[in-house]
């Protein structure tokens, strides 16, 4: 008799990746979206791709592949039409014997697997591996527009200086007819397609004196890329001006526009911003990918104690929750993700933002115009009018917005906002130094929360580093008594970190719940170093405080919440 071919849940469930219960629940959601069981675990996050490859693997017998660590080119590359790869997303790795070994994603999808057979003419002899790590495979060895492709370009326009000349004297007639041949053309979409498969959040066109730098900011940090040569300047910014409906004409004053663009199966919007520099405009695409901020409450990076203080503040009936950080800090998908938390049917949801950067089902989203009269303010009048649940106000920037904001919470609103401030204490008195008067400031905060990004370490190559710097953990308060029963990690830099060590960002928090004391001191104008040690007093814990936990739990490294700490202005304690 037969032995019963073992389930794919079964397996996981025996690997303690999910537990029955889950398995239970990605079954319901699979049947009742006609999903297959892989897929539905992975939507619901119940499992990683990976777990589910291997699990499929181990069902089916077959090799899994961790092309992470496999990162030498196979030979058989050669043997295989590239387009026939890069349509079909496989990877040969070996043919013996009239046989060609190669990496799928999906060994049930038969009708690609005859196809294949039929297109090489040979038997196949299957391993497994996830769709991501097979296309980013293919991205880094055999794709033609990715950074060879960029270096050629560069090459090309270096060789061929008339070209150059006529294309910047008739630029206009080539932006328009976009027949992709053009070598400027090609290279705006190189660099915009290479920027997203590394994960870029902004692509930064900047003039030099004579060249122009091409830079890449990654988990928060700039990367430099590549220089186009000076005479490529004005031809290069023009091309992004066009297709972002910018006025090409006008180069004394900041302008902005947007990008809608397709880059593989993904579309993704740019938010481009031209600003007249020494050198010519400096030009900044700002890549808006929306999964970036549909991570969710538990993708944030909250521990346990934070994760349930959120909780429970975003589903307060009225009051104000504000979100505080420096730009980039990461205000926007926090506030964004308590949204999608409170995103029901029963509740109105309200935004007004500058600009509105991503779209959500089932909001009111609504996008401030200065240039026509409708600021914050304005919306935020109307919205009183609208009898919503829950608004949200991009940021309160002036006493106006600020009191309708707090009318709104004493009028039985839920409100969230941000603020640019360094730490949670300190917004109380900044709102108070707009000129919003303190009782209404006292009465009207439920919560701050202040936050900022940190790198996390690279889960791939993430390994304990023997030897941390002592000066930099000494700096951070950690002691060798924190140290007993914990380690820390390092990336040591592979494949799919690009060497970095690290690979996404998580925040940091600090959250101030107000309490009638910090109330009381809020309504006497008390300094933010008062307000600060009545909150710790209370169990606040400091954005530092919770950086070393992340350093304990081997989620980052004491250099990067060090980096953080230096040039954010958090204080590092005594």
């Amino acid at each position: 008799m037969a032995r019963r071919r073992k389930r794919l849940g079964e397996i996981l469930v025996s690997w303690g990746i999910i537990t029955d219960t889950a398995l239970n629940d990605a079954l319901g959601y699979a049947q009742e979206h006609h999903k297959r069981i892989g897929e539905a675990l992975v939507e619901l996050e119940l499992a990683s791709e990976e777990d589910v490859i291997k699990a499929l693997a181990t069902q089916f017998d077959l090799e899994y592949v961790d092309l992470d660590k496999n990162v030498h080119v196979p030979a058989a590359l050669d043997l295989v039409d590239k387009k026939l790869i890069e349509r079909e997303k496989f990877l040969p790795m070996k043919k013996e014997g009239g046989r060609l070994k190669i990496i799928i994603s999906d060994p049930l999808d038969l009708e690609t697997l005859d196809k294949l057979r039929f297109l090489l003419g040979m038997e196949l002899d299957i391993a497994l591996a996830p769709i991501g790590k097979i296309q980013r495979f293919i991205d880094t060895f055999l794709r033609s527009d990715v950074s060879d492709s960029v270096d050629q370009v560069f090459e090309q326009i270096d060789r061929d200086k008339d070209m150059l000349a006529k294309e910047q004297e008739a630029y206009k007639k080539e932006m328009e007819e976009d027949d992709g041949e053009a070598p400027v053309i090609k290279l705006v979409r190189l660099i915009i397609n290479e920027a997203v498969r590394m994960r870029a959040s902004d692509i930064h066109i900047e003039p030099m004196a004579n060249r122009v730098r091409v830079r890449y900011r990654i988990d928060g940090v700039c990367i430099e890329r590549d220089n186009i040569p000076k005479a490529m300047q004005a031809s290069v910014i023009a091309r992004v001006k066009i297709m972002s409906g910018i006025d090409i004409a006008e180069r004394r004053l900041p302008q902005d526009g947007r990008i809608k663009a397709r880059v593989g199966n993904s579309s993704i919007d740019f938010r481009v911003s031209s600003c007249p520099a020494y050198h010519g405009e400096s030009v900044v695409l700002r890549i808006l990918r929306p999964d970036s901020v549909k991570v969710g409450v538990t993708g944030l990076g909250l521990e346990q104690d934070h994760f349930e203080h959120f909780n429970n503040i975003i589903r307060q009936p009225n009051g104000i929750f504000l979100v505080t950080g420096p730009t980039g800090s990461g205000k926007t998908t926090t506030l964004y993700a308590a949204l999608q938390e409170l995103n029901r049917p029963d509740r109105k949801i309200i935004t007004a933002e500058d600009p509105v950067e991503y779209n959500f089902a089932g909001m009111n989203q609504c996008q401030v115009r200065e240039d026509i009269g409708l600021s914050f303010a304005r919306i935020l009048r109307a919205m009183l009018r609208q009898a919503p649940n829950i608004i949200l106000v991009g940021e309160i920037r002036d006493r106006e917005v600020g009191e309708v904001a707090i009318q709104a919470a004493l009028t039985g609103h839920l409100v969230f906002s941000t603020l640019h401030t360094n730490d949670a204490p300190s917004a109380i008195t900044r709102l108070i130094d707009m000129g919003i008067k303190p009782f209404l400031v006292a009465s009207s905060i439920q919560a701050v929360l202040a936050q900022r990004l940190i790198r996390v370490i690279c889960k791939e190559c993430r390994e304990i580093d023997p030897s941390p710097d002592r000066t930099v953990l000494k700096m951070l308060n950690i002691s060798d008594e924190d140290l007993e029963g914990h380690h820390v990690y390092h990336g040591r830099g592979c494949n799919r970190c690009n060497g970095a060590g690290y690979r996404g960002r998580q925040g940091i928090f600090e959250i101030m719940e107000m309490n009638s004391q910090v109330r009381e001191l809020a309504f006497n104008r008390a300094p933010a170093s008062q307000i600060r040690q009545a909150a710790r007093g209370a169990g606040m814990r400091t954005l530092l405080d919770d950086g070393r936990m992340k350093i304990l739990r081997g989620v980052t490294t004491p250099d990067e919440v060090a980096r953080l700490a230096q040039s954010e202005g958090i204080m590092i304690e005594d």
